[in-house]
C-alpha cells in the first residue's frame, strides 16, 4: 500500500507517520500493493481528527475518527475500516450467491423551519448505473446516511438511506 499522509494545523512528525503506517499497514492483506491510502491528520482545538480514504474498484472506503489524542484516533480509524471491509466482503459474497436483500421504502418525517433557504455549497459528481444493494454498500463505505445513484434497472435517479435498526430505505421517483 502507498500512503499519502498530509496534515492540517499539525506537523506530521515521523512518529505520526510511523504510527499511521504501522496501524493501517495491518490492512495490507486486503489490498494490492499499488493501492493508495489517503490520510489527513488535523487538529481543531482539542479535537485530534484522522480521515482515511481508500479508492477501490470504483468505490471508496472512507472513515474519519476524532478523539483528544491522535494515536487513539489512528487506532479507532483502523478498526472502523477493517469492520467496513468485512461487511463489504460479506455483501459481495451474498450478492454473488443470490441471497435475499432487504429493502424498505419508508421516509422518515423531517421538520422544515420557516427560515429562508440558502444553498451554500453545490456538489457535482458522476453517477454510474448501479443496483440499490450496491448503492447501500457504497453508502456504508463512505460512512454517509444517504446515497444518490442512477438505478441500473430503471435508469432513474434514486436515493438509498439508512434507517433506524440498521435497515435501509429506497426513494424512487413516481411516474
Amino acid at each position: 500500500m502507498k500512503f499519502v499522509i498530509s496534515g492540517k494545523n499539525i506537523e506530521v512528525t515521523d512518529g505520526l507517520k510511523t504510527a499511521v503506517q504501522d496501524k493501517l499497514g495491518k490492512l495490507e492483506r486486503y489490498f494490492t500493493p499499488d493501492t493508495e491510502v489517503h490520510v489527513t491528520l488535523s487538529v481543531e482545538k482539542e479535537r485530534q481528527k484522522i480521515e482515511v480514504t481508500i479508492p477501490v474498484k470504483g468505490n471508496i472506503i472512507r472513515s474519519e475518527q476524532v478523539s483528544n489524542d491522535m494515536y487513539v484516533s489512528i487506532d479507532l480509524v483502523e478498526e472502523v475500516i477493517e469492520r467496513q471491509l468485512r461487511k463489504y466482503k460479506t455483501k459481495i459474497i451474498n450478492r454473488q450467491q443470490g441471497a435475499g436483500n432487504f429493502q424498505k421504502a419508508f421516509m422518515e418525517d423531517e421538520f422544515q423551519e420557516d427560515e429562508e433557504v440558502k444553498i451554500i455549497r453545490t456538489k457535482r459528481f458522476g453517477m454510474k448505473p448501479m443496483y440499490p444493494e450496491d448503492a447501500c454498500v457504497q453508502m456504508e463505505l463512505l460512512g454517509h446516511n444517504f446515497f444518490v445513484f442512477r438505478n441500473a434497472e430503471t435508469d432513474e435517479v434514486n436515493v438509498v438511506y439508512k434507517r433506524k435498526g440498521n435497515t435501509y430505505g429506497l426513494i424512487e421517483p413516481e411516474c
